[in-house]
């Protein structure tokens, strides 16, 4: 409650402050694309492909004009498959996979080999640190944005695998009133309303949603529940506050993870699938939790081409964990351990405040695009105290394993991060067909716990070059010098709790965009990453020790590329490696990378049925080391889906029904894989929903 009330006195005060700067300040239009308010609404819609950036230090600008890798998934995409989570949506993206937990959860993931930091790397509206362990709605999305590689300059300490970035859907000019009832063949049944209003310089926006969830998964259940509102108000001409607020409320059974079985002259014989709606754990082992999402933000145009932007925000999670492993088992007879780890309270709490002003400058030909920023950061983590039980299971015959009750909350892992920085970034460019790119941060960073304390004061640099010889093609070179926090051991290592050392990466990415047709975006590019490596080694410690390089190519293509057909291609080549460090895993390859990804989803309209569409997609990852020192690899998998969607008018007002099944063949595979954990896929699924305008 505190926290709430802190929240709105700093709204309060970042209204007031924006209020009173308008009255010593003289306001014109806003005309260059410093001062583009609102791109999001400007945007294409009804399209797989969109033109603007809203993450980084490239707010506003056009992708193709970007000289990093972009992928942008919109609210066309979105609807098409019935994306319910951020994996649902970035599995359309080269280079993402499921890294190391089900998804049942929250969307684990991993970018180009590198896991995606939990604590980091979701951002929600560009600005606030999301802590994301419970699933984020993306039916109040506008649009999903994945910003890859390294993105020090204006994130700061967060993984080199790249930002997600969810952006609100805002208040439009017309009215909103959607009703959306949806569900799948497992049982899952919900609802989601969306309703929005503009009065005049005012807007709002409402959502809210409530389901059950069924997964397929024997001895499985869950609810969830959501609500968010997207205010917005221009006062005077050149100023706009904006406020968003979001309250999400999980809980659902996490299947039980399998932990790999000792290695025998070196090498694990990896268990055989199962069915995938086998579970070996029980119906009570839930992982619940709420969290909720505060963010203010103004903009404020002080001349043509000059704005000042302020943003501050909150995020809070608290969730109890019952999670269970199975392990000791003899793949002959499937008799073995499984172990039960409950615990109650964990919290976590993420705080930013951020300030900027951008503008431009000319010296002769040159036009300078700068950006001048501070941010403060802080984050505290509680971690409590598992309480442990082992119970006799089999892995081809599971029984039932008795409730254990919820313990007391003890605190055992306590962290607080601190994050001050000061950045700067310019980008100057010659009659639009040259950019030069230029940045630089000072971060002071400090990571407490219970047992130790981590201070850094690091520089980093950014440096690029885009050419753009037409205005449908642009190439690019960049360097970007990332920022990374060691983190908290988890509770799996002997030395859980301890705080690893912050490190900083190195990247190097060339690549090329080029758009032969409007709305339709082809992307490649070549990148090569340095990182410092964390692993569990063989005494059960997790380690930071030497240095992991992840290179390759990637391929994206997106939008409309005939009238009738929409498409979303990608892929990655990846060579993930341990370049130093311990003997025993110097030249092996990352765990869970696999050397190619990639996924083709097309939506049809078909011209022969008004309002009718087919869609189909083929999603594939390749086989995947489980642990450090290669003693185990998963196979590849690839999956189907297929979809239809058809759109009519009844009754005067748009209907639109939607059917997606999901691994339609009902391919069983290892989903995620790491520290020698596997997690099985979920079983075929058919979704189904029916949406209309009131």
């Amino acid at each position: 409650m505190k926290s709430c009330k802190k929240i709105i006195f700093h709204c309060i005060v970042l209204s007031s402050v924006s209020m009173s700067s308008i009255a010593s300040a003289q306001t014109s239009p806003a005309t260059s694309d410093v001062n583009e308010e609102i791109v999001v609404s400007a945007d294409r819609r009804n399209s797989f492909s969109q033109d603007y950036l809203q993450a980084g230090a490239f707010r506003d600008a056009k992708i193709i004009d970007t000289p990093l890798t972009v992928s942008v998934l919109s609210r066309e995409l979105l609807d098409a498959q019935q994306a319910a989570s951020i994996l649902d949506a970035a599995r359309n993206t080269a280079g993402v996979t499921q890294s190391q937990l089900n998804a049942t959860i929250y969307s684990n993931l991993s970018i180009r080999g590198i896991a995606v930091d939990n604590l980091t790397n979701y951002r929600f509206n560009g600005i606030l640190p999301m802590i994301n362990f419970i699933d984020m709605p993306i039916e109040n999305k506008d649009r999903v944005e994945v910003l890859k590689g390294a993105a020090g300059l204006y994130y700061g300490f967060a993984s080199p695998s790249g930002i997600v970035n969810l952006v609100s859907s805002r208040p439009t000019l017309d009215p909103v009133n959607r009703i959306d009832v949806s569900g799948n063949v497992h049982g899952a049944f919900g609802a989601h309303a969306d309703i929005g209003r503009k009065w005049g310089d005012v807007g709002l926006r409402i959502n809210a949603a409530a389901s059950s969830i069924e997964n397929g998964v024997e001895d499985t259940k869950g609810r969830r529940f959501f609500t968010s509102a997207a205010f917005d108000w221009e006062p005077v001409d050149g100023l706009l506050l904006q406020v968003d607020a979001e309250y999400i409320d999980k809980s659902i059974t996490e299947a039980t993870e399998l932990v790999l079985p000792a290695a025998v002259n070196g090498v694990i014989t990896v268990p055989p699938l199962q069915k995938a709606s086998k579970n070996l754990g029980s119906t009570w082992l839930l992982s619940e939790g709420y969290e909720y999402n505060l963010l203010a933000r103004a903009r404020y145009n002080v001349s043509a081409d000059w704005s000042v932007s302020i943003g501050v925000g909150e995020s809070y999670l608290k969730r109890d964990r019952r999670y269970s492993s199975f392990s000791g088992y003899d793949i002959v007879t499937g008799n073995g351990t499984l172990g039960v780890a409950l615990t109650h309270g964990n919290d976590y709490r993420a705080r930013i405040v951020r300030g900027d002003v951008a503008g431009v400058i000319e010296t002769g030909p040159i036009k300078h695009n700068i950006l001048i920023g501070v941010s403060h950061y802080e984050r505290d983590s509680n971690i409590p105290a598992a309480t442990r039980y082992t119970f006799s299971q089999n892995l081809y015959d599971p029984i039932e394993i008795p409730e254990q009750p919820t313990p007391a909350r003890t605190i055992t892992s306590i962290s607080r991060v601190n994050e001050d920085a000061f950045f700067i970034f310019n980008r100057a460019s010659l009659d639009d067909w040259l950019n030069l790119i230029i940045g630089y941060r000072k971060t002071e960073y400090k990571d407490r716990s219970l047992v130790s304390t981590y201070k850094a004061s690091p520089d980093s640099w950014s440096y690029g070059a885009l050419v753009k010889p037409m205005s449908w093609l642009s190439v690019y070179g960049n360097y970007i010098e990332g920022l990374e926090s060691g983190g908290i051991v988890p509770q799996i290592a002997t030395n859980a709790g301890e705080v690893l050392p912050a490190a900083l990466s190195k990247q190097h990415e060339f690549g090329i965009k080029l758009e032969p047709k409007r709305g339709f975006l082809i992307t490649g590019a070549y990148f090569d990453i340095d990182r410092a490596s964390s692993y569990l080694n063989a005494a059960n410690l997790y380690v930071q020790d030497g240095e992991a390089n992840y290179k390759g190519f990637e391929f994206s293509a997106s939008g409309e590329l005939l009238t009738d057909l929409s498409l979303s291609v990608s892929g990655v080549r990846l060579d993930a490696e341990q370049k130093t460090g311990s003997a025993s895993v110097i030249g092996n390859r990352i765990e869970n990378t696999a050397k190619f990804s990639g996924s083709i989803f097309a939506e049809y309209r078909i011209e022969a049925l008004d309002g009718l569409r087919a869609s189909a997609g083929v999603f594939r990852v390749g086989r995947r080391a489980s642990n450090a020192v290669n003693s185990a690899f998963v196979p590849g998998y690839t999956t189907f889906d297929l979809g239809l969607r058809y759109e009519k008018e009844m009754y005067g007002r748009p209907v639109s029904f939607r059917v997606y099944g999901e691994n339609v063949t009902g391919k069983k595979y290892w989903a995620a894989t790491g520290s020698s954990l596997i997690q099985q896929g979920l079983p075929r699924s058919v979704k189904f929903s029916v949406s209309t305008s009131f």
